[in-house]
């Protein structure tokens, strides 16, 4: 037979029951690694290039997909994005320090909402690992005025190698239309206050106010969207196999029976089935695709087929040198009763918090009706610990704030971020902030 591609998740039914599940493999979201699809930049109508995220340039949005269809997952990363945000960020004035100053300071931090630039620029760290910051400067452009976050998942960049590079800003799931992109000049990332200050003393300043700076982690990588640690979530087989236990109690409970058989089949053949077959027509395509999935179960689930097998081809990882099969088919077993799967969704579940950083006592993520629970003792200490460790993406955050600080001429204004320590009962409160010298000042 044939092998077949199919982009999109699918159940086949038969008299309201399910008989088999077609998922996309997961692991192939990470399309720009594959040595068939070389990135190039894209070309806007004006002249100007990016570099697409991803083959097509929805990487972003299909992660974000995965992610905010596993609970696990996406509980794990509202903990950490909640665990890097800690006690919010603060600029803090030591005693001394001239009236004016702090009154700029708390002037600057009334005009700008930090609480959510800060929690949004953690939340891009944990999510895509860099984020984007856009300084605005005030009317006379000796000072920074304002502060913002543009999301990273809708931020695109210009080539390296240009004189001058640029950050792009819009929604390109729906437009790539110049006048719809915001276009801001990307400040050099290992000195971004040197040039910063070399714009600001221009005398053709041209209008520009605003500039936009990349916070980014440091990752094995050197591609332009950093790939982040959780990817071998979906790059191994753990996200897979949570998924398909999720699917089989399902189908357990809709049928009274299991789900028989999950049919993976990989994204790299689409298009390539099509071109085969000569069909361009969406309608044919769709038909073809559907013809396809009967044959395959009827194949699976007719008596005169018992005992044949099912060839498909493979292709070679250029990263693994693994062999990838084009349709990969398994035959859940049937016969476990009322606890189905407990123990395996229990050590998906613990393979997932492993992989995210978070411990499970801390989120409640682990089923099952006895489980090891820490004491309380331990569980303050796993969240200080959990803090802490956050500690070098603070300092990547702070950076931003330190270049307010130095273009303002703030010298002896700190910005912050503090841990949150969960207290003892006898201290009769609840949690308190790590302790500095110096005035804490937020919004207010």
């Amino acid at each position: 037979m044939k092998t077949e591609i199919f982009s999109v998740d699918s159940i086949i039914t038969e008299q309201d029951k399910i008989l088999a599940a077609f998922v996309p493999a997961s692991g192939q979201i990470w399309k720009e690694e594959s040595a068939s699809q070389r990135i190039e930049p894209n070309k806007l109508k004006n002249g100007l290039k990016y570099m697409p995220w991803g083959a097509d340039n929805n990487m972003p949005y299909e992660i974000l997909d995965k992610i905010e269809s596993d609970e696990t997952i996406n509980t794990c990363q509202q903990h950490n994005i909640k665990n890097c945000y800690a006690a919010g960020l603060e600029y803090l004035i030591p005693e001394g320090t001239s009236p004016n100053i702090a009154n700029e300071v708390r002037k600057f931090c009334n005009r700008n909402d930090l609480s959510s630039y800060y929690l949004g620029v953690c939340t891009d760290m944990k999510f895509w690992q860099f984020a984007v910051t856009v300084f605005t400067l005030s009317r006379g452009g000796d000072k920074i005025a304002s502060i913002s976050r543009k999301e990273a998942m809708y931020c695109r960049f210009s080539p390296q190698g240009e004189s001058r590079r640029y950050v792009f800003y819009a929604n390109w799931r729906d437009t790539t239309e110049p006048e719809k992109i915001h276009k801001y000049i990307l400040l050099d990332q290992d000195d971004p206050l040197s040039d910063l200050e070399e714009y600001m003393n221009a005398k053709n300043k041209k209008g520009i106010n605003q500039f936009a700076m990349v916070t980014r982690i440091p990752t094995p990588d050197s591609t332009y969207y950093p790939i982040p640690y959780y990817a071998s979530l979906f790059k191994g087989k753990w996200y897979d196999i949570k998924q398909l236990i999720a699917l089989a109690k399902y189908s357990k409970l809709k049928n009274s029976a299991p789900l028989k058989y999950i049919i993976t089949i990989s994204s790299h053949f689409w298009d390539e089935q099509f071109e085969l077959a000569g069909i361009t027509d969406e309608k044919e395509q769709a038909e073809f695709v559907r013809k396809t999935k009967d044959n395959i179960i009827d194949f699976l689930t007719g008596a005169e087929n018992a005992g044949r097998a099912v060839f498909s081809g493979s292709y070679i990882d250029p990263g693994t040198g693994k062999a990838i099969p084009h349709i990969q088919i398994t035959n859940l077993e049937q016969s476990k009763e009322g606890g189905d799967w407990e123990t395996d969704i229990q050590e998906a579940i613990n393979m997932v918090c492993f992989t995210m950083g978070v411990h499970s006592n801390l989120v409640g993520s682990v089923p099952g009706k006895s489980q090891s629970n820490n004491s309380g003792s331990d569980k303050r200490e796993l969240y200080t610990i959990a803090q802490l460790l956050n500690k070098p993406t603070h300092d990547l955050l702070l950076r931003p704030h330190r270049i307010i600080c130095a273009i303002n001429q703030w010298d002896s204004v700190e910005p912050k971020c503090q841990i949150m320590q969960l207290t003892t009962l006898d201290e009769h409160k609840d949690v308190k902030p790590t302790q500095d010298n110096g005035k804490q000042i937020k919004e207010e």
